[in-house]
């Protein structure tokens, strides 16, 4: 009977894996997540499990807690009183009391939990913690100086440590702590905890933001940061997004295919660009259409998928760069379906160099994205004048930026030559 009633409060039984403490000898736990995410739930179950002993009054790992919301109000009613909180995550035998003139939770053996506000960094100079749960930490206002008062305070016991949930957004505080040594994470979208929330909530917020820059970082819990000078912004792909697929003039499907084609390669970037055209191309305009890029396949894997996609948009042309492979490319894409117009190109210039005229007609609002492009935007807003930013090769974006060359900028020059005024 005592198992039965003790089963509700054994987390491990019941979290998922994003909710449960990695290995490993960290300092910090970053969970990043989206709204309803589990979050909450899981900071609250890991203050339990440095607290509590193996009995109501023995010790724990942590005796001095450091909780810290954005406000005091929001440490009270999310971290502490909250329906995932840490009263209500506690069993009645270890449930520890909210002393509201202290601003402290304090349990049946003696550990202290403490309520600061971010809005005061001021207010945690002077105590000192062997263990802290950050609760939102990217919303923050005065994020850095209050997670600097933090740490000069985590000093007590052997091996101190801090959890932080929260839903990432592109903040300095945020971006430093995950590229430390020491810190560790685990990440899950909104669906993930699908289980303990309402689906009109699900329906509702999946079919208004997803796909977008604010679904992306809200339901998806992707932290959309840029690279410094970046030749794409977040915010300007998102001011440039469209609601509804529009008829286009001509599509086209564009190839950059990797090296190799096995599990470890590089992906191969395979994008559907389509043209909205009239009247001279200097005033034609692109609308990104979808992204099916793919990793780990073979060439012939990799090749249906680009000549799925020819065939499911009806597409006009598909254009592969063959700098790697040459005309083993060609041959693939003739295996899958030899009636597919294909167009081979080659890169003479570098890839900065063949994305900055891109990316000058996306300034000039001359290139628009459809929704569910996210891995594609996160590769752009890598790409600085200095170079690709981030993992592997940018292969999404040489795809789009071969797509739109053949769309608009190759048709320009050819409008531009003496004598040529037909396409």
């Amino acid at each position: 009977m005592g198992e039965l009633l003790a089963l509700p409060f054994l987390f491990e039984f019941w979290a998922m894996d994003h909710q449960l403490p990695p290995d490993g000898d960290w300092k910090t736990w970053v969970i990043l997540g989206g709204r309803g995410a589990g979050k909450t739930r899981a900071g609250a179950e890991w203050v339990r499990s440095m607290v509590e002993g193996g009995l109501p009054f023995d010790p724990g790992r942590a005796s001095r807690v450091a909780l810290v919301g954005e406000t005091i109000d929001q440490v009270r009613e999310v971290m502490v009183f909250g329906d995932s909180g840490i009263l209500a995550c506690s069993p009645p035998d270890r449930r520890p009391v909210w002393q509201a003139g202290r601003k402290r939770l304090v349990w049946p053996n003696g550990a202290v939990a403490q309520a600061f506000s971010a809005h005061d960094p001021e207010g945690l100079r002077g105590p000192q913690f062997d263990a802290a749960w950050v609760d939102e930490l990217a919303k923050w206002k005065k994020a850095a100086e209050t997670w600097d008062m933090l740490q000069f305070g985590l000093r007590l016991g052997e091996h101190p440590q801090q959890v932080v949930t929260t839903t990432p957004r592109n903040v300095a505080v945020l971006k430093d702590l995950l590229a430390r040594d020491s810190t560790v994470q685990t990440h899950a979208a909104t669906e993930a905890n699908r289980a303990n929330l309402a689906k009109s909530f699900l329906d509702e917020v999946m079919q208004r933001y997803r796909g977008t820059r604010l679904g992306r970082q809200e339901l998806d819990g992707v932290l959309m940061a840029d690279a410094e000078g970046a030749l794409w912004s977040r915010e300007a792909l998102e001011a440039g997004r469209l609601a509804q697929e529009p008829d286009c003039d001509r599509i086209v499907v564009a190839v950059d295919p990797p090296v190799t084609g096995h599990t470890g390669s590089d992906e191969c970037g395979i994008v559907v660009v389509g043209l909205l055209g009239s009247g001279e191309p200097k005033d034609w305009q692109a609308v990104v259409l979808e992204d099916v890029s793919v990793q780990g396949k073979s060439p012939a894997g990799w090749a249906k998928v680009a000549v799925d996609a020819v065939h499911r948009w009806s597409a006009d042309r598909l254009v592969a760069e063959v700098n790697q492979g040459g005309d083993m490319v060609q041959s693939i894409v003739a295996q899958v379906d030899g009636t597919v117009p294909y167009k081979a190109v080659r890169a003479s210039r570098g890839k900065v160099a063949r994305a900055e005229p891109v990316a000058a007609l996306y300034e000039q609002g001359r290139v628009k994205h459809m929704r569910h492009l996210g891995a594609l935007e996160d590769q752009m807003c890598l790409m600085s004048l200095r170079g690709y930013e981030g993992q592997g090769s940018p292969d999404r974006v040489d795809a789009l930026v071969w797509a739109v060359h053949e769309l608009i900028l190759e048709p320009t020059k050819a409008w531009q030559r003496p004598g040529v005024r037909v396409l």
